[in-house]
């Protein structure tokens, strides 16, 4: 029947797309992952301590005018442990709401930052997740700013191993900025004035007067530098590398990998930022918007460890004797909170796009190429946010709201349908009338369709309006911080991560992980709600009369349990979602069909089905 195969043909193309999803996204980040775990086990397995290099820029160094900062590898040293490198330089502490750390007075780095909000697991006493970690730790982290001298210049300018000192006393925090002083004993004097707000931004002043006997012309600059290949999650649909909003250069994103080929790549850009992000942090330098700025980003091979940089270097300002200058820079190190990042909230406090007037900072969150459908998709849920306090209500809610959305287009689908069960008897007579002659048959049908006004497509529309509320539900988990640990009920505590029960282990009864099994282990992580989810598409199977085909039959009988597993592993509050929805087609087009005089047939299917299999097993005895 017509209707029946429209409805598997939307069926088969949405299991299509998930296969192909899960297939060449969601399985080889898994296996990744294992990868990278067991690495990770066998390196824990051995007690000798390896060495690595510490890449810092050599401020010292004179460029040429117009050229970039250059980042120069320094002596290889032995790998100590992070608290132990941020107690071997002396440190002015951080402490805001939401960040805590220290600048190290030695090179002056912003290069210890730990973000207190953020925990690495959803156990509240887990570690704090850190962001910045000193020269001479396993993965050093930092920014840093500064001057460099012009070619041939002989000024003695501080560089990574300067040791500035603290003008006062006090830690860093929202309402006391610190101030470091380096005296170069030729006459120049640089001050650097570091304030910090409740958020994630540092604001950094750089002020030389020059007492000495002789002008001097210095470039100013800001870096991010990262040593090592960091870990990213893989994910074709989420850029983790360098990043930036380079002027009428547009987003730039180059992935570790894409950098690594390219080594350098640089930009003369006015109104830009640049940074490197994760898939939930990030650090950006934030200039002047209408500062000139030669930009660069840069891999280099330091040994055997790979170096990430991305920095700046703005035109060159001569000091005159007696005379001074002041440069001004800024840090974003945080989170990629949508509201702290600018994306354009109704309520609450602006962002730093808005509030910097900034070029698209609300890219620093990777919103994909459908950003028109994932961004108001983030709006809603976090609005219902607001207003109940729970993203997993705030999912069931935005698919009630999505469903009033299309409501007028799935009420003409569900009684379009309706109407092509009602004639069911009429399509069966031509069968028998024609039995022979499939031309004469479609014709008829087509007329019969047309007398009606049914259109057989119809099928289609409600599967193919799921889709990109689908996927826009999808991101929205897997990108943004605010569904990260996000719980809903019971023992769902991160919406954006896969329901943590399993059948193959009697929910916990047995001690064995049966995702590590090869070949299919990945769709053996069969939780509570993927079952949940797995029966309400079977009820809505069900309200369709059973298909005369038995290859239609089948196709209806396995598509749920199909669904099932490859759902499984999705996030569970995509799983939450695609149950809601399912429970609310069944309600919706019960209603339509009852309106439209047809029979809602889920029961007496439903009866049906089993009723036959008490009649297989009565046959099979016998």
């Amino acid at each position: 029947m017509t209707d029946n195969r429209n409805t598997i043909l939307a069926v088969i193309l949405s299991g299509l797309v998930l296969i192909a999803w899960q297939y060449f996204y969601n399985v080889p980040a898994m296996e990744k992952q294992r990868a990278t775990q067991q690495a990770q086990s066998e390196l824990a397995k051995s007690a000798t301590p390896a060495a690595t290099p510490s890449t810092a820029p050599q401020t010292g160094a004179a460029p040429a005018p117009g050229a970039n900062a250059p980042a120069q590898p320094a002596a290889s040293t032995i790998v100590v442990s992070r608290d132990a490198a941020i107690a071997a330089s002396p440190r002015v502490k951080i402490e805001t709401p939401r960040l805590t750390g220290s600048i190290s007075l030695k090179g002056a780095r912003i290069d210890d930052l730990s973000l207190v909000q953020f925990r690495e697991t959803v156990d509240p006493a887990s570690p704090a997740i850190v962001l910045y970690s000193p020269s001479g730790t396993a993965e050093p982290y930092y920014a840093e700013f500064g001057w460099v001298g012009a070619s041939g210049s002989t000024a003695r300018i501080p560089d990574q191993n300067t040791e500035w000192e603290q003008d006062g006393v006090g830690s860093l925090t929202p309402t006391h900025p610190v101030t470091l002083r380096y005296d170069n004993g030729e006459g120049l004097t640089f001050r650097r004035t570091i304030s910090i707000d409740d958020r994630y931004l540092f604001t950094i002043k750089d002020d030389v007067s020059n007492v000495g006997n002789a002008p001097v012309t210095l470039y100013p600059f800001a870096l991010i530098s990262r040593h090592g290949t960091p870990k990213v999650a893989g994910y074709y649909i989420l850029h983790e590398g360098l990043i930036g909003y380079l002027g009428d250069q547009g987003l730039q994103e180059y992935p570790y990998k894409k950098i690594d080929d390219a080594k350098s790549v640089a930009f003369k850009v006015t109104n830009g930022w640049l940074g490197i992000t994760d898939k939930y942090w990030a650090s950006a330098l934030l200039p002047d918007t209408n500062a000139q700025l030669q930009a660069k980003f840069s891999s280099n091979l330091v040994g055997t460890v790979r170096t990430y940089q991305t920095d700046y270097l703005q035109d060159p300002q001569t000091i005159a004797i007696g005379g001074s200058a002041s440069a001004n820079a800024r840090l974003f190190a945080g989170a990629k909170e949508a509201g702290v990042v600018g994306i354009n909230f109704p309520f609450g406090p602006a962002g730093y796009n808005k509030e910097l007037s900034l070029n698209h900072f609300d890219l620093l969150i990777d919103w994909g190429w459908f950003y028109f459908i994932t961004k108001p998709m983030f709006l809603a849920l976090d609005l219902f946010f607001h207003l109940v306090g729970n993203f997993g209500i705030s999912i069931l809610l935005v698919t009630v709201l999505v469903k009033l959305l299309f409501f007028p287009l799935a009420n003409k689908s569900y009684a379009s349908m309706a109407k092509m069960k009602s004639v069911q008897p009429q399509l069966a007579a031509l069968k028998e009338r024609y039995p022979d002659d499939k031309v004469k048959q479609q014709q008829e049908m087509m007329e019969i369709y047309k007398k009606e006004k049914i259109n057989p497509i119809a099928g289609c529309l409600p599967v193919a309006l799921q889709i990109p509320v689908f996927f826009s539900l999808y991101k929205v988990l897997f990108v943004t911080i605010e569904m990260r640990h996000a719980p809903f009920f019971g023992w769902i505590k991160d919406l954006s991560s896969p329901d943590p029960t399993n059948l193959f282990t009697l929910f916990g009864l047995l001690h064995f992980d049966p995702t590590q099994l090869p070949l299919f282990g990945h769709y053996l992580a069969l939780g509570i709600w993927p079952i949940i989810m797995g029966i309400t598409m079977w009820f809505q199977m069900k309200l369709n009369p059973t298909p005369p085909d038995p290859t239609q039959k089948m196709i209806f009988d396995w598509m749920p349990l199909i669904f099932t597993f490859m759902l499984a592993g999705f996030p569970a509050g995509l799983v939450i979602y695609w149950a809601w929805n399912n429970t609310l087609s069944v309600l919706q087009q019960s209603f339509i069909m009852r309106r439209n005089g047809v029979k809602v047939e889920l029961f007496d299917n439903l009866r049906a089905t089993f009723a036959s299999k008490k009649v297989e097993k009565v046959e099979s005895k016998t």
